[in-house]
């Protein structure tokens, strides 16, 4: 009994791993994550105003099997990320999304897949190396390859012109990320940029083994 205990106590968890062979860039995020510090400033389309809030939010990141087109392969990871006004956390979230991480070790690439409650969808990417520590995630509308798609409400209302996103994997083990939808307001005629950003910790792990060995 005791050999099995040292045995598993020399399993490495997500935070002792540098680097999976499979997820690259993406292993550091393998868990599921809590954070308590997020700020939102965003446009109200019901009122045609904008406010700052602040919100806690909890996300998930798990291991999906071997995606193949044709000679492409792509490890990643299934993610969700739910968020809560602050002294709301007892009822429905403000926000929600669920989405994809893809890694393409062979083109050096990071994928953000995304798809918003609101009527949002998103392909964003950009070049990444497997160490890598910050990840960028970039979209326009039209663009053939990282676009964006939104409901015909939004589009009217307040049309997505640009997205840019980052997540960064701090020394200290937290998460941190910033995301930017540059819109063209219709009621105004101006453009205004709904940001978010957050740090978070992780409160469960997954071994990266669970990506399939």
């Amino acid at each position: 009994m005791a050999a099995q205990q040292g045995e598993r106590s020399k399993v490495a968890m997500p935070n002792d791993i540098a680097y999976s062979r499979k997820l690259g860039p993406l292993t550091p995020l393998v868990g599921e994550w809590e954070g308590d510090v997020g700020v939102d400033i965003s446009y109200h389309n019901k009122d045609d105003w904008t406010t700052e809030t602040t919100y806690f939010e909890k996300a998930s990141f798990k291991p999906i099997p071997l995606q193949e087109n044709g000679q492409q392969t792509l490890w990643g990871l299934n993610y969700s990320m739910t968020a809560w006004r602050h002294g709301e956390e007892a009822m429905d979230p403000f926000h929600d999304e669920i989405g994809f991480l893809l890694w393409d070790k062979a083109h050096g690439e990071v994928m953000r897949t995304v798809v918003f409650g609101r009527g949002i969808a998103i392909l964003a990417g950009s070049s990444a190396e497997p160490h890598d520590k910050v990840l960028t995630f970039d979209a326009r509308p039209g663009e053939p390859c990282y676009g964006i798609l939104q409901n015909k409400y939004l589009l009217e209302r307040a049309e997505i012109r640009d997205f840019k996103s980052s997540f960064t994997i701090n020394d200290d083990g937290t998460f941190s990320y910033v995301s930017d939808l540059a819109l063209k307001l219709a009621a105004t005629g101006t453009e205004m940029h709904h940001t978010d950003r957050n740090t978070l910790h992780r409160v469960k792990r997954y071994h990266p083994s669970a990506e399939g060995g």
